[in-house]
């Protein structure tokens, strides 16, 4: 019998194996596919490396947020490559161009010239409503790990209680600045009625402090959290997709797989998938999870998705930035991706430059991503990877020829240089990983209804617990502190 049996092998259920391994428990972590890593995977066509969920993460130099996690899960010495100081990303609005840089202070003053620099004109009150947001967004991260206990949780709480937009609205005052220190948007969903202040700070503070790339893909960190497990006697099992779990007498005795192929017992649950695909598979009738609940997790919106183009260069023409980009039509373009945006043109793209392993001043690789709706994908929801159609595949290939001539306008070298490109769309990502509707952040946080979208680990049965991306936070530090608390608060039965 095990002391945890994890469900779903992304990054949270391996996070969480390994730390419980580590500590001397035995553990046995499940995943469907017959790959393991959910959003960290990579793929090869042709010779060439692609990731599919990952581009970069920040907080990860010594002493800051994601480095303190990394350190305990022993993944600190991965290729890991800082990006510039100066510019980690660079936003481009219409034909205006920002660049942030790492530090409070430096990212305020960099934004603040550039804005001047563009030929805008800045009021005191302005100025002084940046350096504001960028204290805040620091002691934001600072305090981060007040939430791992009880001494802060109460201010984490108001924080998602508050709307991001309406803060930024009292303090920057200004509508384009707002738009410019917003620009980095596709690393979360800007939804002005509904998106929490934490959510969005705790993310731009990770990043503002460093950020880095991993030369090699995300994969890594999937492999060696695996290893990690294997190496301390636990188990990561491929191809054992979690049918039901078993409940008697209040508690979850054991797992289903594949329908009934096999059952594992355990002591504790640990469900890293969505939490209604979770409760789906808890008993309905005798369970101490109530119809109310299921229902309430049901009508929970979930964030949009990603189109993404995976292009593959000839050698040696396009060089390669150590930052990344991000291109919008206008300023008020910005807050406006959470809606379906017929026009393309007013949909924003963030391209991502794979790091060169032999440390080239070329890429080979570039991924450009762009919002995309469930509703533009209704018509082949009930269809399988591979079995869609060539209606499909024209949609994508349509797509991919918009976004890489936008590219282009930006990355001339690109024209003319690109010698293949692979896409996928928010389908591929609900078939891959069971992400439902293919959600690029998850389960959609109301900072008007912070209690009904802010999840809890623990549910009515008193040893099965969820964790990932769709409780409280996203992103690779949010999914890690997410996994974090439940490891320090998670009220286990050991024997």
């Amino acid at each position: 019998m095990y002391d945890f049996v994890i469900t779903g092998a992304g990054l949270a259920g391996l996070e969480l194996g390994y730390l419980m391994a580590k500590k001397g428990s035995k553990v046995c972590v499940l995943e469907k596919d017959s790959r393991i890593g959910g959003c960290l995977q990579t793929f090869k066509r042709n010779g060439t490396l692609y990731d599919t969920g990952f581009h970069y993460v920040g907080g990860l130099d010594e002493g800051q947020p994601l480095n303190t996690l990394f350190k305990e899960l022993d993944l600190l010495d991965l290729p890991w490559r800082r990006l510039d100081n100066e510019a980690f990303d660079e936003v481009i609005i219409g034909d205006e161009h920002y660049f942030f840089a790492n530090g409070f202070d430096n990212f305020a003053e960099k934004i603040i010239t550039d804005y001047k620099s563009n030929g805008h004109e800045i009021s005191k009150e302005s100025a002084e409503g940046i350096f504001e947001y960028a204290r805040f967004l620091k002691d934001v991260g600072d305090n981060i790990f007040n939430v791992l206990g009880d001494a802060a949780h109460s201010n984490t709480m108001d924080l998602f209680a508050r709307s991001a937009y309406q803060f930024l609205k009292d303090t920057i005052k200004d509508d384009k600045l707002i738009g410019v220190v917003s620009g980095t948007s596709m690393k979360l969903e800007l939804r002005p009625e509904t998106l929490p202040l934490y959510t969005f700070a705790q993310i731009n503070s990770s990043f503002i402090r460093s950020a880095w790339r991993l030369e090699g893909g995300g994969m890594q960190i999937a492999d060696k959290l695996a290893e990690g497990i294997r190496n301390f006697g636990g188990g990561v099992i491929i191809n054992a997709k979690v049918t039901k779990f078993i409940e008697n007498e209040g508690v979850i005795k054991a797992v289903e797989i594949n329908g009934g192929e096999e059952t594992i017992e355990g002591r504790n649950f640990i469900s890293s998938i969505h939490p209604k695909l979770t409760l789906d598979l808890t008993p309905k009738e005798g369970s101490r999870i109530k119809n109310i609940f299921r229902k309430r997790i049901a009508n929970l919106g979930n964030t949009y998705g990603m189109f993404t183009v995976n292009m593959k260069l000839k050698d040696g023409v396009v060089p390669y930035k150590n930052r990344n980009i991000y291109i919008h039509n206008n300023f008020n373009s910005i807050w406006q991706q959470s809606e379906y945006q017929p026009d393309l043109n007013n949909r924003s793209l963030m391209i991502s430059y794979q790091a060169p392993t032999d440390r080239s001043t070329f890429t080979r690789n570039i991924d450009i991503l762009m919002p995309m709706y469930w509703n533009e994908l209704t018509k082949w929801e009930g269809t399988k990877v591979g079995h869609r159609g060539e209606e499909y595949e024209e949609m994508k290939r349509s797509l991919a020829e918009k976004c890489i001539e936008k590219a282009t306008e930006y990355i001339p070298e690109l024209k003319g240089n690109i010698e293949d490109f692979y896409t996928s769309t928010p389908l591929t990502y609900r078939d891959y990983t069971g992400t439902i509707e293919g959600s690029a952040y998850g389960i959609r946080k109301d900072c008007n209804n912070s209690l009904m979208t802010v999840l809890a680990p623990n549910t009515a049965i008193p040893n099965l617990y969820m964790t990932g991306q769709n409780l409280n936070l996203h992103g690779v530090l949010g999914v890690t502190m997410t996994a974090f608390m439940l490891y320090k608060q998670g009220n286990f039965k050991i024997t």
